[in-house]
């Protein structure tokens, strides 16, 4: 797989999931954002990675090691495995079968991540340290927090597969993109031309809101009609020169 062009993911950053959404929406994906991820801290700031993804299954007694012995927590555990091996840049994704009873990670596994250079962390389930994780400068999404330990009820089984995140198909590769409002999937084959159009976006709503902020009506406005895209690209052209 050859490797996403930085420029490409600096540009999905710089778009909000409401963009990308609706340029995903125009090639037919209907349904990309994690719907009820949410980040514990919203001021950890934008990201934009490659998926490295992680599954899980429920626990069960006969298959995880004794849970009142902590020092075995490190043994077979694919969990610490995908930690370990994610690399800097990349999105951890975790399948946790939108079950929120028992975390599918802490602040020190968040804090491992966070020193290698990972871009997020992101579970259809909960985290737990909540508190803590709130308080780091890295986007951590989830659909709530608890205090309950993983092996609980979730079991690791393997890594790098694809996924169900949030009820959204999840590929190793596909481009995560997140802001203060939640995740969206990126299929990786139209990273380059989402990023493009997205910024396009970007830019000609930003000039269409100073229009709605000034009294100007929806109709022939947003969407604009071909006066409005006429005083855009007129716009557009003063920005470029300035």
């Amino acid at each position: 797989m050859a490797p996403i062009a930085s420029q490409i993911l600096k540009k999905l950053k710089a778009c909000s999931t409401a963009t990308l959404t609706t340029q995903l929406f125009k090639r037919n994906y209907r349904q990309q954002f994690l719907v009820g991820v949410t980040p514990l801290n919203p001021n950890a700031g934008s990201f934009a990675g490659e998926a490295f993804t992680l599954r899980f299954i429920p626990s069960r007694e006969d298959k995880d090691w004794d849970l009142s012995d902590l020092r075995k927590r490190g043994e077979d555990n694919m969990q610490w495995e995908a930690v370990e091996a994610i690399g800097a840049g990349q999105v951890l994704m975790i399948d946790s079968r939108n079950d929120p009873r028992a975390a599918s990670a802490g602040n020190m596994l968040m804090t491992r991540m966070m020193r290698k250079g990972v871009a997020a962390a992101v579970t259809d389930g909960a985290f737990r340290d909540g508190t803590e994780i709130s308080k780091m400068p890295f986007p951590a999404y989830c659909t709530a927090n608890t205090a309950s330990t993983r092996p609980a009820y979730h079991r690791a089984v393997d890594m790098q597969l694809p996924i169900g995140c949030a009820d959204v198909a999840v590929y190793p590769g596909d481009i995560i993109v997140g802001d203060s409002d939640g995740v969206v999937v990126v299929p990786r084959a139209i990273a380059e031309e989402l990023a493009e159009d997205s910024h396009e976006q970007e830019l000609r709503e930003k000039f269409l809101f100073t229009k709605i902020d000034a009294g100007a009506p929806l109709w022939g406005t947003y969407p604009p009609n071909e006066t409005t895209l006429k005083e855009y690209a007129e716009w557009r052209a003063r920005q470029a020169a300035e």
